[in-house]
């Protein structure tokens, strides 16, 4: 579909629309599958004054369709490295042996294009589309009354009225207000205890300045909110001293500032100063959780089973004066539960699969279920994605196979996560994630603030080098940064787009909904991609092994 104008007008002006409803179905994801689903017609159902309507078709209309069986693979691997510029690193890592639960050792993938036969080929076809035309066709108005619209709530409503649906619902009252959701130290205010954390996104496709907005909240299970005292029952205090003793297992922490809690709501001496204070701010590391999860060990590095994550990823919110803030549409929501805890030791044997796996060329092989796609490290991953009519529904098959890519086996992650790790340290972090005033902290593996080590390594401020704004501001026309500008910039400022950046790559993302064709991409790129291969061969200049970089995602929050 091409008339993007024509989906708005059906998205803000019909009153009714007709849906086919795909039963929910397990299949898996091999190359040559043909698996035929079935449909049945959906009854029609009417709008809400605002344009979002009640019900709807939360399944894809295509379940089982392969276009690409190396999705895994995502775009920006296919990058022009031209024997300088890495703009891998932050994804392919080595770290020592024994130091951490992830056995990939990837690095290599800094200065190779180590694919399969298949996978040489580059199938993101949406890199390189033209989308000027299109982008000038929509109007400012027209894209801000879009992104201002909640289509969350419609989808949680959905998914708890659905007879057919038995999996998650990632469900948070108000979740599309963002801060709002929350109260001052994150946790959600709807008594679900979902908490949120303010971390550094990632760079660089989580900046705003290339396309979206986001955040990222935890909810750990049950027995880790309950206290162990007098008659027990939830306890925030118990709640707070295990989320605590778990971001110290990620940080190699021995001890951790928290928001005030009160000793005795824990029943344990929390500081180690011999007696249960009423009012602590700091708590030291401990083999063992609290309150009802005293049995469970704090695992290095790994989250308790049951954890979850969800993620909601945003258009670019922008005001009249240029701010940018999370608006309330939502281009996905993800969510990501540990079902299963996986040992060390299980772990290791299950990254030398991979290897094997990698050098046998073999192409990837998950069990795709419209209701949450398991991988092999314990984690059940579900997403949820635009229709045509900016509605969230199930991502297919093939959407959803290039989730795994990321959440499972890349060298840089940490149980199979990123944002988590990059929180602000200690008490200060647990709230609403806030880039304002956000110090650009350096990478715990680095010396200089990360995003300007980041725009030295990658010759521009994404992977793809073709974001002019960052490159017209923060670079000097031979290429070198413009470092005094950078190490004085806080982190909202670096990554943050102008308006009519904002506007642009918000009516570039429209235009991919319109066609729903994210199997071929979803990056709002302006302009066809010209640093990308649209396929590699031994031609094709690599990276120099002395400019492959070490990086550690975690951040030294305490560097000056």
């Amino acid at each position: 579909m091409k008339n993007v104008l024509l989906s708005l007008m059906v998205l803000f002006l019909s009153g009714c629309f007709t849906s086919d409803n795909d039963s929910s179905e397990t299949t898996q994801i091999t190359p040559d599958n043909t698996t035929e689903t079935t449909t049945e017609d959906a009854e029609e159902t009417s709008g809400t004054p605002d344009g979002i309507v009640s019900g709807y078709n939360i399944y894809p209309q295509e379940t089982n369709a392969t276009y690409n069986k190396e999705a895994v693979i995502p775009p920006q691997c296919y990058t022009k490295h031209e024997g300088e510029f890495n703009p891998c690193m932050t994804c392919h890592q080595n770290y020592t042996y024994g130091t951490r639960p992830n056995y990939m050792f990837d690095a290599g993938l800094q200065s190779a294009y180590e694919f399969s036969d298949y996978g040489f080929t580059n199938r993101w076809d949406n890199l390189f589309e033209d989308r000027t035309e299109r982008i000038a066709e929509i109007s400012d108005e027209t894209v801000l009354k879009y992104i201002a619209v909640d289509n969350y709530t419609p989808l949680i409503e959905t998914l708890e009225n659905d007879s057919e649906w038995t999996g998650p619902v990632p469900k948070i009252d108000n979740l599309h207000l963002g801060a709002d959701a929350f109260d001052d130290e994150g946790f959600a205010k709807d008594g679900s205890h979902w908490v949120a954390f303010n971390y550094k996104p990632l760079p660089s496709t989580f900046w705003p300045t290339n396309g979206s907005t986001d955040d990222v909240i935890i909810r750990l299970p049950e027995a880790y909110r309950e206290t162990s005292c007098g008659e027990g029952g939830y306890s925030r205090d118990t709640y707070l001293a295990n989320l605590a003793l778990l971001e110290m297992s990620f940080q190699d922490l021995d001890s951790i500032s928290v928001p005030t809690l009160n000793e005795q709501n824990v029943c344990v001496d929390l500081n180690n100063d011999g007696q249960l204070t009423t009012a602590v701010t700091q708590i030291d590391s401990r083999t063992h959780y609290v309150g009802n999860a005293a049995d469970a060990e704090v695992a290095h590095m790994l989250y308790p089973q049951g954890t979850e994550f969800i993620h909601s990823v945003r258009y670019v919110g922008v005001d009249d004066e240029g701010n940018v803030f999370i608006p309330a549409r939502m281009k996905e929501l993800r969510y990501m539960k540990k079902t299963k805890f996986r040992s060390e030791a299980w772990l290791k044997s299950a990254y030398g699969n991979e290897h094997q796996e990698k050098i046998d060329g073999n192409l990837p092989n998950y069990i795709y279920d419209v209701q949450g796609t398991p991988n092999e490290f314990g984690w059940d991953l579900l997403g949820f994605i635009e229709d045509e009519q900016g509605r969230l529904r199930a991502q297919s098959r093939d959407e959803s196979l290039f989730c795994m890519g990321c959440h499972t086996t890349i060298g840089s992650t940490i149980d199979q996560t990123f944002a988590f790790s990059r929180k602000i340290t200690g008490a200060t972090g647990w709230g609403y994630i806030d880039t304002k005033g956000m110090q650009d902290a350096p990478a715990k593996l680095g010396t200089d603030p990360e995003i300007l080590e980041y725009f030295r390594a990658v010759g521009g401020g994404d992977e793809f080098r073709q974001n002019t704004e960052v490159l017209a501001r923060w670079f000097n026309e031979d290429g070198s940064v413009k470092e005094d500008e950078v190490r004085a910039a806080d982190v909202y400022t670096l990554i943050s787009p102008s308006r009519e950046r904002a506007l642009a790559l918000n009516k570039a993302y429209m235009t991919i909904v319109a066609d729903q064709d994210f199997h071929q991409g979803r990056d709002a790129n302006l302009a066809p991609a010209v640093n990308v291969y649209r396929s590699v061969d031994e031609t094709s200049p690599v990276l120099p092994g002395e400019k492959t970089r070490q990086y550690d995602m975690r951040l030294n929050w305490t560097a000056e």
